[in-house]
């Protein structure tokens, strides 16, 4: 049960992150500024969170049920695979910050959209992991396992919650602040 519980509490992190990017976007569809330097934390801490943990931890279970000749090991690879897509995504969205920053004109209509549509699909991929992932892995590996493969990740992706508190104090006072409903 403790990688369920894991595996929720990353979740729930993640969730409350995309929260912190919902609330600006309804600030700026409401015609209100919204903090485009808090944006622009938020999806460098989502783009490390992504690339340092989630990522490898999936690959890593779902290459070692593959190993296994476990049908389910593909398909954990293909769920974590989800991740190109809201990669690329998240990139174009950095990019606009960027430039929102370097005070480069950007239409808000635009940037409000691309935000919308960033939100949804990494909402659609947490749900995907809920739904189909969490199950594989329940039933396709153990506490002790799952345990191993997670700490062969650097120390460093373990920690990304105390990392955010540290380097981006803004963003974790709104992260620490919020209650999110379930993405």
């Amino acid at each position: 049960m403790l990688k369920l519980t894991q595996l929720r509490q990353d979740h729930a992190h993640m969730a409350r992150l995309l929260h912190v990017l919902s609330l600006q976007h309804r600030y700026l569809v409401t015609g209100e500024r919204p903090s485009f330097r808090l944006m622009r934390e938020a999806c460098d801490y989502i783009m490390d969170y992504m690339n340092d943990y989630i990522v490898p931890l999936e690959t890593l279970c779902g290459n070692r049920l593959t190993e296994r000749g476990a049908h389910s090991g593909q398909e954990v690879c293909e769920l974590a695979g989800e991740y190109r897509e809201l990669r690329q995504r998240l990139r174009h969205l950095e990019d606009d910050l960027d430039n929102i920053l370097m005070d480069a004109i950007m239409p808000m209509t635009l940037f409000g959209e691309r935000l919308k549509a960033y939100l949804d699909a990494h909402r659609h991929v947490l749900r995907m992991e809920r739904e189909h992932l969490f199950p594989l892995l329940d039933a396709g590996m153990d506490e002790k396992e799952y345990v191993e493969l997670r700490d062969t990740l650097p120390l460093q992706a373990r920690t990304q919650l105390a990392r955010l508190q540290q380097e981006y104090p803004d963003l974790y006072a709104e992260f620490r602040d919020i209650r999110p409903a379930v993405a």
